[in-house]
């Protein structure tokens, strides 16, 4: 018997010693994979930053430090924030301790709201006439970018029930919330400044206002191609499930890459921040008190010891003539545990060229059925034909199956197909649908009944 449980000590002890084995190497590969992140190119005098962000206080969690920094180099500074988020109805109901849904009072929240960026901005040492606002529709923006354009009626704010710019100091007051209203602003605020350096939003951010203004900007660069220098871009990501964590102000710790992105084929960079710039974007974060009284710990947990940035590269589609088709895999996913949460069911995403048309393959981890389904986005872009001229496709498939729109159209295309592959989905669609474009901005999303559940990444496909 004592031998019995003295084999049994020594079992625990060795499971013990060889689990903190484990632990210590798993901590140790997390700094030697974070330690080969490459820090983002050094500010001087010459660069223009411009920051263009959807939200006020997007500015402040995302690039604070960024700020502080191209202030310290002597760097010309714009911030310009899409929206005046004036549809964050919780953080109204807590900040004015009161129920209401009246159309001005919207309106005052996004006024709050933008008072608020001005005083934190300030703090880090912009000027006034350097902080701008172009007042679009918070949370409609990606409605707009996929539906609202050309001959058709302003989208309308189901909250404000209103269709333009309704601030007298936006950018441009009374625009109509359609596609060309914010693609023109933003052309002239690039053709204006001409920036070096520009911080965006992310295309694999959960919100979408985040994801439509990364949409927005490269179609108004690639328009400018050939006025202006191509600027660097830097996208910031700051809406993941569950990341980063922990919640709350913790200077000790860094911002990594959410571990779902791990195996994305993001070229991550960081920008290493002191413990006067950590100090400095926190007492900037207190600015925001509408969105602090709702949310305490959220804006303080991206005051951190570095700010995160990384882009997808294009996928380049090679026109195939074989009759196998090769694929151009994409990452979805990795991470379990927000899988789980949010049941993104997509296990392989892959695109290909062949002939006249785009082929799409989607792995499911479910079957369609009466109430799950999935969509395409498919925005094409062509260097000869205006973005508001060019088709907005939205490929819906469901129990019933292939229905196919343009913008808000239902089409009828006799020649695109879709073939059941076991739990695979493969679409062909004619090139000519997207009107033949030289890029498209592509995102597949998951549905239950009709209502969204879960988007990959906007990818940009370069056709040959």
């Amino acid at each position: 018997m004592k031998n019995l449980n003295k084999m049994i000590r020594d079992l625990v002890k060795n499971k013990v010693r060889l689990y903190f084995i484990i632990c210590l190497g798993i901590l140790n590969l997390s700094s030697i994979c974070f330690a080969e992140l490459k820090s983002i190119p050094e500010f001087n005098k010459n660069d223009r930053v411009l920051i263009l962000v959807p939200h006020p206080d997007d500015e402040a969690i995302g690039v604070a430090g960024v700020i502080q920094r191209a202030i310290k180099a002597g760097a010309q500074l714009k911030v310009v924030c899409s929206t005046n988020g004036d549809h964050n109805e919780l953080a109204m109901i807590v900040y004015e301790k009161r129920l209401t849904f009246r159309k001005g009072e919207f309106i005052h929240m996004g006024e709050v709201r933008r008072k608020e960026t001005i005083a934190a901005m300030q703090y880090l040492g912009m000027r006034d006439k350097d902080i701008q606002f172009l007042g679009y529709p918070d949370f409609g923006t990606m409605e707009i970018v996929t539906k609202y354009w050309g001959k058709t009626k302003p989208f309308k704010d189901l909250l404000t029930r209103i269709s333009k710019v309704p601030y007298l100091e936006c950018f441009s007051p009374n625009a109509p919330y359609v596609g060309e209203s914010i693609l023109k602003d933003l052309k002239t605020i690039l053709l204006d400044f001409k920036p070096t350096k520009i911080f965006v939003t992310h295309p694999v951010d959960t919100n979408r206002d985040h994801r439509s203004l990364y949409l927005f900007l490269q179609v108004a660069l690639w328009d400018l191609e050939g006025q202006i220098s191509r600027p660097q871009m830097f996208p910031c990501l700051i809406h993941v499930v569950g990341w980063p964590k922990p919640r709350g102000f913790h200077p000790e710790l860094r911002v990594e890459p959410p571990a779902k992105l791990s195996h994305a084929p993001i070229d991550w960079q960081i920008l290493e921040l002191s413990d006067e710039e950590i100090s400095a974007k926190k007492q900037a974060i207190t600015f925001y008190k509408s969105q602090n009284k709702a949310a305490p710990a959220y804006l303080f947990t991206f005051a951190r010891k570095n700010e995160l940035f990384g882009d997808y590269p294009p996928i380049s589609l090679i026109k195939q003539t074989a009759k196998e088709i090769i694929w151009e895999d994409t990452q979805v996913f990795q991470d379990e545990e927000e899988e789980e949460a949010r049941d993104l069911s997509i296990s392989r995403l892959a695109y290909a060229q062949q002939g006249a048309n785009l082929f799409v393959k989607i792995g499911l981890k479910r079957k369609i059925d009466k109430n799950f389904g999935v969509s395409i986005f498919l925005l094409g872009y062509s260097k000869t034909k205006e973005f508001a001229l060019m088709p907005k496709i939205n490929l819906n498939v469901n129990l019933s199956g292939l229905h196919i729109k343009d913008k808000k159209q239902t089409i009828f295309v006799k020649d695109a197909r879709l073939i059941y592959e076991g739990r695979s989905l493969i679409f062909k669609i004619p090139i000519a649908l997207l009107g033949n474009p030289d890029y498209i901005l592509a995102c597949i999303r998951t549905n239950v009944k009709d209502l969204p559940l879960s988007d990959t990444a906007w990818r940009i496909l370069a056709l040959d």
